[in-house]
């Protein structure tokens, strides 16, 4: 099994490459699953009905989210009926959505996917841990493929719960602060895992924003307001393949085989 994860997709320039270049990627790499974070998809904040739509139709199976996933209110009555639009499932009960998706991917196989969301430097939210342990004690015995998205300010708090969940789901992918780390790897319990994907957007500016408004604000310190930058068009994503033909890990999941770090780019 195969499967591409696009790092955080921020604004119209990460929503153009992924229309742009996903069909022949999936077509290129045999790719039977494709999920991406689009929390930062309208103007660098939020989602919006309109845009989860667009991307989910570019041949997007799941949409993830995090702390921005309520930044455009029309979303909060949209998402309750699109199960493939995720937000972090450990944001209190009563919460519009879900933070879990089970789906059947291209080549059969029955997949799960959770988003979480860190405490450290974020909302002190539910504990990500403990949720992470209720939410897949709930998946079906038949779900083969686990993927966890950790959208997290820390790579401390990421690489904890990537060690914390080897050998329970296949991948945890961490996500949020838009620059990739080199860190991918496969860890003894079969979990592929890495620090951040990265951004789907522009990198001439400052994490997908405009850089002088950026410099701006850490020069005076005072309000602004930021816009999505332009350039340097990427998208960064990782590709994980799994084991099928090795024994599953201990929680009867799909072992990863290996993970990769892939950048596409609009020259």
């Amino acid at each position: 099994m195969r499967v591409l994860f696009i790092g955080d997709i921020v604004g119209s320039p990460g929503r153009q490459i992924v229309q742009d270049r996903l069909g022949d990627i999936v077509a290129q790499k045999q790719i039977d699953l494709v999920i991406a974070n689009g929390e930062n998809s309208a103007s660098g904040f939020g989602i919006t009905p309109r845009l989860a739509d667009e991307l989910l139709n570019m041949g997007i199976d799941v949409l993830t989210g995090g702390n921005h996933s309520w930044d455009r209110k029309e979303i909060l009555e949209y998402m309750p009926h699109q199960p493939r639009l995720l937000r972090p499932a450990n944001f209190p009960d009563g919460a519009p959505g879900s933070g879990v998706c089970v789906g059947t991917a291209k080549n059969g196989v029955k997949y799960g996917v959770l988003n979480l969301q860190g405490r450290v430097f974020l909302a002190p939210i539910e504990d990500p841990f403990r949720k992470a342990d209720s939410e897949l004690a709930k998946l079906p015995p038949d779900v083969a493929f686990v993927l966890v998205d950790m959208h997290a300010e820390t790579t401390s708090e990421k690489l904890a719960l990537g060690w914390y969940l080897d050998g329970r789901a296949t991948v945890v992918i961490g996500t949020h602060t838009h620059v990739a780390t080199a860190d991918e790897h496969v860890l003894p319990g079969g979990t592929a895992f890495i620090c951040d994907v990265g951004m789907t957007g522009p990198h001439g500016g400052v994490i997908g924003m405009d850089r002088a408004g950026i410099i701006k604000r850490f020069l005076d310190g005072l309000p602004a307001r930021f816009e999505v930058a332009s350039g340097d068009v990427q998208m960064n994503c990782v590709l994980v393949e799994t084991d099928d033909d090795g024994p599953r890990n201990d929680a009867g999941r799909l072992r990863a085989r290996s993970i990769e770090r892939i950048r596409f780019r609009i020259e």
